[in-house]
């Protein structure tokens, strides 16, 4: 006999829509066997009961059994052997084209009565066993539901445990359901065989027991021919057993593990997340807009696909394209008391999606792997390798640490050497790259000053108490009269770390490469705007919100600036701190921003700030550089529109080449 096709029990539990999708399969060819045991049915029964048109119910009854080889089953046509047996009975059933009255108990008792309790027993519970799947699978829909409404604040844990009690308790509910429902389709291939056979098998075996006459010539063709059926029925029917005692024993093993794996959340505690990973599936929440402030969150399926996000909802046979990743950002975000909420967003931010994972362990599976993705690894010959390689070199690059307050601690490892990192990308320990940051130096992501470079304000300030918030409005104010140059940017700082060397802008592009891959491991994505002002005397970031100087430096202290060559947008620059004793040199800190336009503006404007404390110095040449300016219309401030911007552009960046 041939393969029967088959539901998986193991895949119950996970309910994916390519498991739906096979289910649908099973479930229609139970539709179209449901259709054909009807017909059947019918031809049998007229059979029994017209007795006076029994030449053409028979007639009929072999036209339907020939019409099994053309039946469209979902999971293929009949196997040959059933097809070849109905034809042989259908030859029968035209021979034996005349019927007698005394037939009528032998053909209700084994042609009829089969037929009906294939249908009312099996058939019917499998339509039984349908429904029962159905509200299982609506209650736990229902129930995750609600485990994802869990506020993330007040959270209540009375309420989080019975939460998550019923979303266990409905999970399994829908295991054992779909496990229940599974067998039955399953055991339904063999058994429609027999619904089949049987009937005919018990029709034919009454008329040779009735008609004694005339069979003689063709007793012993007609006996083997039913022996061969026999023998097949039988086989079929010890599959049946066997498989059927095959999925009781996996259900059992199935069903015999312990509760938590029906408990979302499970390895909270301890959750063992892969980092490296290039492809990612599984259910998540989407947020949808409803209207302008009203949303809706859907439970779907989404899985990755070279560089795309794909979603696909139940009962979908393929699944469509979300996002395309490449170049895209991730990042955590807090989403109406939701957990593990976590926002992807388009290279041009014209794109965003906000979704939700079910645990902690998916939350940060799904950023490292979407991450891993947007970089394009990919695309790589061995994605994997090349994903634990990148991993493992920014962890041999950086330190990283959120707080100045362990930078004593980390002093002393300084002078360790640091681990060659695999071919293919720069190592940290040349002396190139020791002369410009020790390895092992402290990143900053906040813009909280470390303890260092606040006395270092402080002494130049002559001991001036600052204000912990921020300099005053009248301080800016001041500030901002007694200069010619005032540009505001709209920048987000990245982070910022103590370095060695000014002497070239290598050391600004490296502390980038350092801040962003300290970022990426520890999947730091959340940043704040802020407004970074450009005047003559000094830089200054300032809050949007309260207009609080947050930080300020004199710009005679910024001894080195410079844009990425490849992101336009990353900019930083190295400032100097005053000199604490004439033994020690002056410490060096470079920063790190990302600006919402190019960086070669910013640049560009530090340098013009640059030549106006220079110009200061010598009256003629500031004259000369007021004149090639456009000032306001009261003569405060020079004004830099994109026009002016653009015309001396060419010579801002050969000045920052030659300075390179």
């Amino acid at each position: 006999m041939p393969a029967v096709h088959r539901l998986l029990l193991e895949d119950a539990l996970q309910d994916s829509p390519q498991t739906r999708s096979l289910l649908s399969v099973f479930e229609e060819d139970a539709g179209t066997l449901t259709d054909y045991t009807n017909q059947l049915l019918q031809s049998l029964q007229r059979v029994f009961g017209a007795q006076n048109e029994m030449s053409l119910a028979t007639q009929q009854l072999s036209k339907q059994l020939l019409e099994y080889e053309k039946q469209n089953f979902a999971l293929g046509k009949g196997d040959e052997e059933v097809i070849s047996t109905l034809q042989n009975f259908s030859k029968v059933v035209d021979e034996l084209n005349t019927l007698h009255t005394e037939l009528a108990h032998q053909l209700a008792d084994r042609m009829v009565f089969p037929m009906i309790q294939f249908r009312e027993k099996d058939l019917t519970e499998i339509s039984t066993l349908k429904d029962m799947f159905a509200i299982a699978s609506n209650e736990h829909d229902a129930s995750m539901a609600k485990y994802s409404r869990l506020p993330k604040r007040r959270e209540n844990e009375k309420l989080k445990t019975d939460v998550v009690g019923e979303v266990a308790y409905s999970r399994r509910k829908q295991h054992q359901a779909s496990m229940q429902y599974y067998c039955a389709l399953n055991a339904l291939q063999y058994r429609k065989r027999v619904a089949m056979l049987q009937p005919m098998l018990g029709y034919t075996q009454a008329q040779v027991n009735f008609f004694k006459k005339g069979m003689d010539m063709a007793s012993k063709k007609m006996e083997s021919f039913l022996s061969s059926v026999t023998s097949m029925n039988q086989s079929i029917q010890s599959q049946l057993d066997s498989e059927a005692e095959a999925m009781r024993q996996a259900q059992r093993e199935l069903l015999s593990v312990e509760d938590s794996i029906y408990m979302p959340d499970q390895d909270a505690a301890n959750p063992l997340i892969n980092r490296n990973l290039v492809q990612k599936a599984g259910y998540l929440n989407i947020r949808n807009k409803t209207g302008l402030v009203t949303t809706t969150w859907d439970r779907l399926y989404f899985f990755t696909q070279g560089g795309n996000l794909m979603c696909q909802p139940r009962g979908a046979v393929a699944g469509g394209m979300v996002l395309d990743l490449d170049n895209s950002s991730v990042m955590g975000v807090d989403c109406e008391d939701r957990r593990y909420c976590f926002q992807i967003t388009s290279p041009d931010g014209k794109m965003c999606i906000t979704l939700q994972a079910e645990s902690k362990k998916e939350y940060e599976e799904w950023i490292c792997s979407l991450n891993n993705i947007s970089r394009q690894i990919y695309l790589t010959d061995n994605p994997e390798a090349v994903a634990i390689r990148l991993n493992q070199t920014a962890i041999q690059a950086v330190t990283p640490i959120t707080s100045f307050e362990k930078r004593h601690d980390t002093c002393a490892e300084r002078a360790k050497p640091v681990a060659a990192e695999p071919s293919g990308v720069a190592p940290q320990d040349t002396p190139d790259s020791l002369e410009m940051i020790t390895p092992g130096t402290p990143i900053q992501f906040d813009i909280m000053l470390p303890a260092s470079e606040f006395l270092d304000q402080n002494r130049a300030g002559g001991g001036r108490r600052t204000n912990p918030f921020g300099e005053s409005e009248d301080d800016c104010a001041v500030q901002s009269e007694d200069s010619l140059l005032h540009q505001m940017f709209v920048v987000r700082f990245l982070g910022s770390m103590a370095v060695r060397s000014h002497r070239s802008t290598e050391v600004i592009y490296e502390a980038m490469r350092q801040v962003l891959a300290a970022r990426a491991i520890h999947n730091i994505f959340r940043t704040a705007e802020s407004h970074l002002v450009v005047t003559s005397k000094s830089l200054q970031l300032i809050d949007p919100q309260t207009q609080v100087t947050r930080i300020s430096f004199q710009l005679r202290d910024v001894v080195q600036f410079a844009a990425h060559q490849e992101n336009r947008r990353l900019i930083g620059f190295v400032v100097q701190g005053p000199e604490i004793s004439e033994e020690m040199e002056p410490s060096l800190s470079a920063y790190v921003f990302e600006s919402n336009t190019e960086g070669e503006k910013i640049c560009y404007t530090i340098s013009l700030g640059k030549e106006l404390i220079e110009a200061e110095k010598d009256p003629e040449s500031l004259a000369l550089l007021m004149k090639s300016m456009p000032l306001t219309s009261d003569g405060k401030f020079l004004v830099l529109e994109s026009e002016t911007v653009g015309a001396v552009q060419n010579g801002a960046e050969e000045g920052l080449e030659s300075e390179a």
